[in-house]
């Protein structure tokens, strides 16, 4: 039987007692609703993981026996990053958890000419928030010991400018005339560039190709920004034999 998983803050050792406080207590007694004596698996998202088992309930927090550490990684072999024009709420929410269990190592937020969601600073820190707790819940529950690096939300243009050049750069653009299936195997890192809902400017579009993105189009058919990011990732780490 598969053991529950919990993502924990901080450094876990084996042999200590662990307390589980906030959203990961709530999530072990509220959510998988489990008890003194049941086991689980722990992870502080800096790879591998812990065996444990609960040791005592409280109030407000749960103690846990921290025991072997297993040194799984079920990381995928390409480092993706996925740069997404900001969609609105579950929208976006369901790309961050789908790009997670796809194996994404970086998410760039940006925003975009089109783009319909517009932040300020205290907005944007509170959603990246948000958008980690559904990468953790999303690791929790694929078996990811390393945890995806979200970025804080920047400008379409201040990324390109910023943004690391390592590894291919690839623009979903219907006006794209190259397919992933056709592209040459891809090792190292990949990025891929989507826009939101209404997709990217034409001069978005010149300025990324500009900047060394290889524009891709995904079939005959348009896609909704959140299904063409799944699809995308999916045939890259296909491609990669991580699926």
């Amino acid at each position: 039987m598969r053991l529950s998983r919990v993502h924990v803050t901080g450094p876990l050792t084996s042999g200590h007692r662990q307390s589980l406080t906030g959203s990961a207590a709530n999530h072990v007694t509220r959510v998988l609703r489990l008890r003194v004596g049941d086991a689980l698996t722990l992870f502080d998202g800096q790879g591998g993981e812990y065996a444990a088992s609960i040791d005592e309930v409280r109030k407000d927090s749960v103690w846990v026996r921290v025991t072997e550490h297993r040194a799984l990684e079920r990381e995928s072999p390409l480092q993706l990053t996925l740069a997404q024009g900001i969609s609105r709420g579950e929208r976006m929410d369901w790309v961050v958890q789908k790009a997670t269990e796809l194996g994404v190592t970086r998410l760039a937020p940006i925003f975009t000419e089109r783009s319909v969601v517009h932040l300020d600073a205290e907005q944007a820190r509170r959603k990246v928030q948000h958008w980690q707790a559904i990468a953790v819940a999303a690791c929790e529950q694929c078996g990811r010991n390393r945890l995806p690096q979200i970025d804080a939300p920047r400008t379409f243009y201040d990324y390109l400018e910023h943004r690391d050049g390592a590894g291919a750069a690839l623009l979903l653009s219907p006006l794209g005339t190259a397919r992933i299936a056709t592209l040459p195997p891809q090792t190292g890192g990949v990025t891929v560039l989507i826009g939101p809902e209404g997709g990217l400017t034409d001069l978005e579009q010149e300025t990324a190709v500009a900047r060394g993105f290889t524009p891709v189009r995904l079939g005959p058919r348009v896609l909704r920004t959140e299904t063409a990011a799944v699809c995308a990732l999916a045939l890259l780490q296909q491609q990669a034999g991580d699926l």
